[in-house]
């Protein structure tokens, strides 16, 4: 009864307060039976109620899974019950791989599954947890996507950058980002863009003898690291105006922190209580990349500060700004690096413009131009030293332009003619994008293919699919530049081929890309015959934030006989 337990409960209360030494043997089994009753009790309590909690949080999970896939219902994809179970154990997977490049080229190739069973739906759906993600590529998709106003932020793993880069051009949105973007697109003119060839034909003629040394000496080379230094070279000159030397000196302190920094980042992106700012800095991996984000921003802060010093006495005498004109792009003394133009719309209005903003921006572009376009230059040498066909035809188009001259710098005028060239790159491009990927985070609801996205859902453009469609490139795995000539490229989709994004939030800088690589290569095929020693499907894919190759693109560079003039 009620009241026997009640009494039963009081005497053992009592039993348990009095001393120890005042207990008999018998009240000693009273109390330990006491004790462990409680103890029972207390457990089962426990227990039932986590069992209760996580059947509720299962429960909730559930409904929003199916409210989600309601709403999701059209988009082809696993149609278990709980098909986020299946891709949850996907990305678990790849996470418990032992390195980031592991991780990388088994999702990446998970994806490509993915592709190949829902390629002639243009599309497919997939979740991370709950989360869902929905990849396109077929080109209306893609333009539905990329074209959008609304349709701007950027994937979750672009706030981990915010401590490295702010929120500048790559990482912003919002008023503040197409503010930024509007000033800074007159920097990219032709015109500034020339200003900067003396530099990357410098850069890329060390390059190219660096390439025919070490391939003479171990009978070919890995061209990745070799391209990456010499357009970090290139880029900390022209956007920052300071000559570092990487690519002979790669022991410097800053060359260190600009590679260990991009191991370190991916690592984080992998790792999921790493997402966590305050967890991630008390490990030692975070340590390690505050401190390299420590080295690379103060030097950016102190080239900063030293540029402006040597420009604020020009501009206080009106010598920076042309009287017709207070564009960015149009300064009467356009030999100077971004840093500089950046600087003078500080000098006009430095709360438009801040230091600290100058140093988002020019963190941002020594982020964007760096390794991207040594990807892409990287891959364009392993696809022309595969093709000898293709690669006499850019030898005769340099022949023709340069004739016996291989030290003659390239001007603008030589890029115009280098139509074959181009061609060359932009095919490059098409089979090995630098940035395979582009996700952008639906913020509010959001139609794609007739289909309402609901907030919260991620959108992945893979350009790498998406230049795989066989319905527009036929027989898409061959390396064929001549699809790109005027004459075969008329009628294309616009957003059939987007290497460099497309849309409101194209990359600003993609025909400085274009110069840069058609110098570095005009400028390392003038000397050499390629002979690629990888075959392509050996070179294995990494799908970072751009796509490198697993194993290295090794590549033999012989010296070509001395040409003669065409024509």
């Amino acid at each position: 009864s009620l009241s026997g337990n009640i009494a039963w409960s009081t005497r053992n209360i009592k039993m348990i307060s009095r001393p120890l030494y005042e207990l008999s043997g018998d009240s000693f089994t009273d109390v330990a039976t006491c004790l462990l009753y409680s103890a029972v009790k207390w457990s089962a309590c426990i227990s039932i109620t986590l069992v209760l909690l996580l059947g509720v949080c299962a429960s909730v999970a559930r409904w929003i899974q199916l409210k989600t896939l309601r709403q999701l219902q059209h988009f082809p994809g696993r149609r278990e019950v709980l098909p986020f179970l299946n891709d949850y154990a996907l990305f678990k997977a790849c996470s418990q791989q032992e390195s980031p490049a592991a991780f990388s080229t088994l999702f990446f190739n998970a994806i490509s599954g993915f592709h190949a069973r829902f390629q002639r739906y243009g599309m497919h759906r997939i979740y991370n947890g709950l989360s869902p993600l929905i990849i396109v590529y077929r080109a209306e998709y893609v333009e539905e996507v990329l074209k959008s106003n609304t349709l701007l932020k950027k994937g979750a793993v672009y706030d981990l950058l915010h401590s490295w880069l702010g929120t500048g051009l790559l990482t912003g949105t919002g008023n503040k980002w197409r503010t930024r973007r509007r000033l800074f697109t007159p920097a990219f003119h032709f015109r500034i863009l020339d200003d900067f060839t003396p530099t990357i034909n410098a850069q890329s003629m060390i390059l190219a003898d660096i390439l025919g040394k070490i391939s003479l000496e171990h009978n070919g080379v890995d061209v990745v690291p070799r391209v990456t230094l010499c357009t970090l070279d290139i880029v900390c000159e022209t956007i920052m105006g300071k000559v570092i030397n990487a690519q002979s000196n790669q022991d410097s302190e800053y060359v260190k922190a600009v590679n260990r920094l991009g191991e370190l980042f991916l690592e984080r992106v992998l790792t999921p209580f790493a997402k966590l700012e305050r967890i991630y800095k008390m490990t030692s991996n975070g340590k390690e990349y505050y401190r390299c984000l420590n080295t690379l921003h103060s030097f950016t802060r102190r080239v900063i500060s030293e540029r402006k010093e040597d420009m604020k006495e020009d501009f206080n005498r009106g010598l920076l700004v042309n009287d017709e004109s207070e564009d960015i792009g149009r300064s009467t003394k356009l030999k100077k690096p971004f840093l500089g133009l950046l600087l003078i719309e500080h000098f006009k209005d430095n709360k438009q413009i801040t230091e600290e903003d100058i140093r988002e921006e020019v963190d941002t572009f020594m982020f964007e131009g760096h390794d991207t376009t040594a990807m892409g230059i990287s891959w364009a040498l392993f696809l022309i030293g595969h093709s000898p066909a293709e690669q006499q035809k850019v030898h005769d188009e340099l022949d023709s332009i340069f004739g016996d001259d291989t030290e003659r710098h390239v001007s603008h005028e030589d890029m115009k003619e280098m139509r074959y060239l181009e061609c060359v790159i932009k095919e490059s491009q098409r089979i090995y994008p630098s940035v395979p990927l582009y996700t952008r985070t639906v913020e509010e609801p959001f139609q794609l293919a007739g289909t309402t996205l609901p907030k919260g859902t991620a959108v992945q453009v893979a350009a790498y699919f998406l230049h795989r469609d066989p319905k527009v490139f036929s027989r898409p795995e061959e390396f064929q530049p001549e699809r790109f000539l005027p004459e075969n490229a008329k009628g294309r989709h616009p957003f059939a081929y987007v290497p460099f994004s497309a849309g409101p939030r194209n990359c600003i800088g993609q025909r400085f890309a274009m110069s840069e690589e058609k110098i570095v290569l005009a400028n390392i095929l003038r000397k050499y015959k390629l002979t690629s020693l990888n075959h392509r499907d050996e070179v294995g894919l990494v799908a970072e934030m751009v796509l490198r190759p697993k194993n290295g693109l090794r590549i033999k560079f012989t010296p070509r006989a001395t040409p003669k003039a065409v024509g």
